[in-house]
């Protein structure tokens, strides 16, 4: 069975350039053979700052359509990109609500970090990291980190450096693989 990998939109700011790089990152995806791969932008799903009156982790049926709607979107895949920007030394607090809505739909997966900012958005990916473990994600070693002087027109508008594409292949590689590997971990839930 072929593996389904999303790729996650990390901001929903308006004017953002996260869907531009995310595009990036779907697009150069699609053309690879190994999974299948889908970009899910969380701006679509217009997740409120966390309303659930349950902890996801407890098991509770979700009390909010736009929660059931994101959880059914999430749970369908074997494994994860997540296209985060770097905002004051850290992640977008959009992508850690759209990550504490949702418990089980994430455990048993793996997932990767295309990041961006004037350190290539290195902070934001590194607390991922801490995020993933607490979630069950095991988080891959490979990483693209985008540079806001480098990579990115007056700091606004994405034109990637071609070397990132070598590092995105090695990042999917990664992704695909241990989504693979920890497929009979979910396959007991």
């Amino acid at each position: 069975m072929m593996m389904k990998i999303a790729v996650v939109t990390g901001s929903t700011r308006p004017g953002r350039s996260n869907l531009a790089v995310a595009r990036w990152v779907s697009e150069f995806a699609s053309r690879r053979t190994d999974a299948r791969y889908e970009l899910v932008d969380i701006g679509e799903y217009n997740l409120p700052l966390l309303d659930e009156p349950q902890p996801a982790g407890t098991g509770s049926p979700y009390a909010h359509e736009h929660t059931r709607r994101w959880s059914a979107k999430i749970a369908s895949f074997d494994g994860y990109v997540f296209v985060t920007p770097e905002y004051n030394h850290g992640m977008s607090p959009a992508l850690k609500n759209a990550i504490d809505y949702l418990g089980a739909e994430w455990s048993g997966k793996a997932a990767g970090f295309v990041s961006y900012g004037g350190a290539g958005g290195a902070r934001a990916a590194e607390q991922l990291r801490l995020v993933m473990g607490s979630i069950g994600i095991a988080d891959v070693s490979n990483q693209v980190l985008l540079s806001l002087f480098t990579d990115f027109e007056d700091f606004s508008t994405f034109r990637p450096d071609p070397r990132h594409e070598a590092e995105l292949k090695n990042l999917l590689d990664q992704v695909v693989q241990w989504s693979g590997a920890l497929q009979s971990l979910r396959s007991r839930t």
